[in-house]
Order: structure tokens, then C-alpha cells, then sequence
């Protein structure tokens, strides 16, 4: 299972409404698995198979921003799976001048 958070630390509150897109990595190429908004929680959990491989997120965060001064446009990690047994949780603490990563549980 492959999930991620975002938590926008200008507001104190996670960020609903962004568009995250989960991508696999074959042969050299990125092919995507699935396409979410982030929901109340600023949470999605993509129902995608426990394969082992590379992997990457791009945060739509230009489309959150806009309106207002920011200096990332769409953000992507890119992270490897190993143990198909685990859960990958690839959280972002956000604001529109800084982010932040770390592999969560």
C-alpha cells in the first residue's frame, strides 16, 4: 500500500483538494497507477498491487497555491520499494516556501 499526507503548516491544517499522481517506473519509464485528491484530512491511500519496485509522487501544489506567492510548482519524490510486506506512507509538510519528507508508517 502506497499512501500519502500533506499537512500545510502556513494554515495549521492538512491541505484538502490537491491532486497527488502515483507513478511506476518500467523499464526507464514512468507509468501512471492511479490519480487522487487529498481528502478533509489532506490524506489518499491509492488501491494500487504490492509490487515491489521505484515509484513517484507528484504533488500538484501550483494548483493549491494559486492566488497567492509561492516558490514550488509540482514537486515530485520518487522512492523505492522493497518489502512488499510493509506499508509506504511518503507524507509532505508544505508551505509556499518550504517542504518536507520522510518516510512514515
Amino acid at each position: 500500500m502506497i499512501s500519502t499526507h500533506i499537512l500545510d503548516t502556513t494554515k495549521g491544517m492538512p491541505a484538502a483538494g490537491v491532486t497527488v499522481v502515483l507513478e511506476k517506473r518500467n523499464q526507464g519509464q514512468w507509468t501512471e497507477l492511479g490519480k487522487d485528491k487529498t481528502n478533509t484530512d489532506g490524506r489518499i491511500v491509492f488501491n494500487n498491487p504490492f509490487e515491489a519496485g521505484d515509484f513517484r509522487l507528484t504533488f500538484k501544489i501550483e494548483d493549491y497555491f494559486k492566488g497567492q506567492e509561492s516558490f514550488f510548482l509540482d514537486p515530485q519524490i520518487a522512492f523505492k520499494v522493497s518489502d512488499i510486506n510493509r506499508k509506504y506512507h511518503v507524507p509532505i509538510i508544505l508551505n509556499p516556501f518550504g517542504l518536507s519528507t520522510y518516510r512514515g508508517s
